[in-house]
């Protein structure tokens, strides 16, 4: 592990700051290290939220559910003791096909635009202090978690936890309660959904072995 890890809010809106990544961006790959490195000040958690916005969209960029799902699941243990992430190599330096991310990080630009303008510091004691950080953290873990499931073509599958994610890192960072509590509600309608889909199959292979019986 690394020196501690300041996460500090920021006035500046998520959408801004990934308008300007993307705008860093070129070449024909881009790796885990270079976006992180465009980020900078911005810190960790809004890597969890730039890693989260391909998920809520219905694209294919082989590679991302990978890097971006690990990567998602090693800094919201970061998040959770307080320390700097460590990430291997494998994870960091995998080449992802710049012109299949970009157009999918623009339409996350869209959706993030307008979460920004609702974002406002209120309901402090969810977002403020250690012990917060450290729960929230876990959330954002157990998301990314779920996000990993091999359930992707499934619908809705990576979408729910993706916004979870989006909803728990941006909350912390613009210390936003409401959007926090926002994030665990996402978190609880993917294990219901995923209770549902477990019980559907459950359903159908009792009904076929009845069948066959």
């Amino acid at each position: 592990m690394q020196d501690n890890a300041e996460f500090e809010d920021t006035s500046a809106g998520l959408s801004d700051t990934l308008r300007k990544l993307i705008g860093r961006i070129d070449g024909g790959t881009v790796t885990l290290r270079q976006l992180m490195d465009g980020v900078g000040e911005q810190g960790l958690l809004l890597i969890c939220a730039v890693t989260s916005l391909p998920f809520l969209l219905p694209v294919s960029i082989p590679g991302v559910s990978t890097v971006f799902g690990a990567a998602i699941i090693m800094i919201s243990i970061a998040v959770v003791l307080n320390r700097m992430p460590w990430l291997p190599r494998a994870i960091l330096d995998r080449e992802l096909d710049s012109a299949k991310l970009v157009p999918t990080l623009e339409k996350g630009v869209k959706i993030v635009s307008r979460l920004d303008k609702y974002l406002k510091h209120r309901m402090a004691g969810i977002t403020t202090g250690p012990i917060a950080n450290r729960v929230n953290g876990l959330a954002i873990t157990f998301a990314g978690v779920l996000l990993m499931f091999p359930l992707g073509l499934i619908p809705l599958s990576n979408t729910l936890p993706g916004i979870a994610i989006l909803l728990l890192s941006t909350g912390m960072v613009q210390r936003d309660g409401l959007v926090v509590l926002g994030g665990y509600f996402f978190n609880l309608a993917t294990i219901v959904y995923f209770g549902a889909l477990a019980y559907g199959a459950f359903a159908a292979g009792q009904g076929l072995a009845s069948l066959a019986g």
